[in-house]
Parts: C-alpha cells; sequence; structure tokens
C-alpha cells in the first residue's frame, strides 16, 4: 500500500514538523497528549515521506513552519497551530478564537519564535523511543 493511499485512508489531518526542533517535538507530544479523538498523524519534514507530501500539496519546503495537511489543502505558521488547538482536548480550542488577530500579526510573532527555536530549546539528535500507542501515530 502506497503511503498516499494508507494516509488517505486513515482520514486524519497530518502534521509535518522540524524533527530536530525541540519546540517542535514538544509540541508533537503535547498535541498527542490532547488528542484523544486521534484526528492526528505526523511525519517529520526531513523524512523522504515529509518531504514528498509537502510536495504533493504544494506546501513550502521550510523548516520554519509547521505545516497542517487537511485533505489537498495545508496551513502554515500560526494559522496551522491554531487549526491544530481547535480540534485537542480541554479548552485548548478556545484559544483557536486567536484567528481574528490579523495573520501579519500572528505570524510576525511566530516567525521571531522560529528563528529562535533552536537558541531558546535545542535541538535534538537522538529521537524519542515512542511507545507503541504513540508509534501508530507516525506516519514514517
Amino acid at each position: 500500500m502506497s503511503s498516499d493511499s494508507q494516509f488517505s485512508q486513515l482520514h486524519k489531518s497530518l502534521i509535518t514538523f522540524d524533527g530536530v526542533c525541540g519546540l517542535c517535538n514538544g509540541f508533537v507530544l503535547f498535541f498527542i497528549d490532547y488528542d484523544s479523538g486521534d484526528r492526528y498523524r505526523f511525519v517529520s519534514q526531513q523524512s523522504p515521506l515529509g518531504q514528498r507530501l509537502l510536495k504533493e500539496v504544494g506546501a513550502p519546503d521550510s523548516l520554519d513552519t509547521i505545516v497542517l495537511i487537511r485533505g489537498k489543502k495545508y496551513y502554515t505558521h500560526s494559522t496551522a497551530i491554531l487549526r491544530i488547538f481547535q480540534h485537542l482536548d480541554g479548552l485548548w480550542p478556545l484559544l483557536s478564537y486567536l484567528q481574528f488577530i490579523p495573520t501579519f500579526l500572528r505570524d510576525g510573532i511566530y516567525r521571531w519564535v522560529a528563528r529562535n527555536r533552536y537558541l531558546w530549546f535545542g535541538k535534538i539528535d537522538r529521537c524519542q523511543m515512542p511507545t507503541p500507542a504513540m508509534g501508530a501515530r507516525f506516519l514514517e
């Protein structure tokens, strides 16, 4: 089964992330913890599958943004994060209302954090071994 048909059969949203970024990996673990609806799957942007999926939807090949892929649509920067929060457990969906703040302001803050993320949160040189349940959430 190709990765495309595997992903489409899951009927999930896909989050691509910088696999060596400490902040990005922390967000992935956070999203898994608050996604009891099992809506999201994850793939590193550095992986061959991540690169191919980004290319297929026309998303930017940039480690400076997390990318949320839903079907053939994709979202980047603050819009991706806020749309992810929309479907998490607890009060986190309330953050999605921040989408009413103009994108240029939200993305300005997002880009500032992205530029400094390695300095503030470091790089990961080894992947954490996921539990079997967590491992099922990653496509590659």
